[in-house]
């Protein structure tokens, strides 16, 4: 789907501030009410516009320690990455599963209440996973950018 200059800021704005009333909104990107709604409903069925969601402060609900962990996998067994995979979505601690290419396969964001918390939670979880050839942890010290603001 092509979007205009129209829709782009739209979306800028939104991104901007999304609790921003709907008719603040369309005020602020130059359009009527109306006109944003159809703007936006379109961008919904194309895919453009995913899901609206509510964004979470996981420190402020006691979660104090974020962990990037990075693994290689053995990549020997023909399920390695399937097996894996289903095994880290189902500890409740992680928040983030990315695969890649190149020489780590696949990151997993760990949140946790403080280091005891982490320690049971590499120890009883993240240990136990199958297929872990390497594991590399990087623990977040400070978020310098944090935006899903686009270059629109």
């Amino acid at each position: 789907m092509s979007i205009d200059d129209t829709d782009r800021r739209i979306l800028r704005h939104w991104l901007a501030e999304p609790d921003l009333p709907r008719a603040d909104l369309a005020a602020r990107a130059g359009v009527t009410t109306a006109t944003l709604w159809r703007r936006l409903d379109r961008l919904r069925e194309s895919g453009v516009i995913r899901a609206e969601r509510a964004v979470i402060d996981w420190r402020r609900l006691g979660y104090e320690v974020e962990v990037s962990l990075r693994f290689t996998l053995d990549k020997t067994y023909p399920r390695a990455f399937d097996e894996f995979l289903d095994q880290a979505r189902e500890v409740p601690e992680v928040v983030g599963v990315e695969t890649f290419l190149g020489r780590v396969d696949v990151r997993l964001n760990v949140i946790a209440r403080d280091m005891a918390h982490w320690q049971e939670i590499y120890r009883a979880r993240i240990l136990t996973l199958p297929h872990i050839s390497d594991i590399e942890a990087l623990m977040l010290v400070s978020t310098i950018k944090e935006t899903e603001a686009l270059p629109l």
